[in-house]
């Protein structure tokens, strides 16, 4: 049976363009007000997640910065994993490296990250894993963005984090998401399930992979579970 669902946002709940369905954001709220608590997991920084939590409705159970940061509901401590000043460190080699190439690096909301860094997808992901090997960080390309996180640190350990604060364990959920950064939360969660527009990989990992793509397909996945909820 399940208890909680936990889903990525960009490529999950809103298209490439990153325009949000509003078909899933019905089928969240038909969750929340079932008594269902859904958590949003994303790269997204907490003061970006806290907006879309409180349009949608649900309690600002968040996990983010892919796993860097998660609190439960808006009046809840912020948890803070990892080291964000390694990742400063990979993300000054990263950014010396590009420049001896004549390209720079755009930061993404910097002064609002707590634990990763982000910045545009200008440069090949894979170099960019390149330049950073001998690191204790890893390059988690989203699609939308690319990350610099922890080694050890992703949605998969925060979803553990998170649910001992909700008086549950990651058995307890569905777990929905697109890209590279949903892997792990898929793998604990008790069941995984993503998207077609997903990565081959997470498609592989997940347990179930609907047919249809972005919000569409998160509704899909939410109907085709809708009778294990307790």
């Amino acid at each position: 049976m399940l208890k909680a669902v936990v889903t990525d946002l960009d490529g999950t709940l809103t298209d490439a363009r990153r325009r949000i369905s509003t078909a899933a954001i019905e089928t969240i709220r038909d969750l929340v007000d079932t008594g269902i608590p859904v958590v949003i997991a994303s790269g997204n920084t907490i003061c970006s997640l806290d907006m879309f939590c409180k349009m949608v409705g649900t309690d600002g159970t968040i996990i983010g910065e892919n796993g860097g940061v998660y609190r439960l509901r808006f009046n809840g401590k912020v948890h803070v994993a990892g080291r964000q000043s390694a990742c400063w460190d990979a993300y000054r080699r990263i950014e010396e490296h590009f420049a001896a190439e004549g390209k720079s690096l755009t930061l993404y909301s910097p002064d609002n990250r707590l634990a990763d860094i982000a910045f545009a997808r200008t440069v090949e992901p894979a170099r960019v894993a390149e330049v950073i090997a001998d690191m204790p960080v890893r390059a988690i390309d989203t699609g939308f963005a690319i990350h610099l996180q922890y080694q050890g640190i992703s949605k998969g350990t925060a979803l553990s984090d998170i649910s001992l604060l909700m008086g549950l364990t990651p058995a307890d959920f569905l777990a929905i998401g697109d890209s590279e950064n949903d892997r792990e939360m898929i793998s604990r969660a008790g069941i995984g399930a993503t998207l077609d527009n997903a990565t081959p990989s997470i498609k592989e990992t997940a347990d179930y992979v609907s047919e249809k793509r972005y919000g569409e397909g998160f509704v899909d996945i939410i109907r085709k579970y809708q009778k294990l909820f307790t």
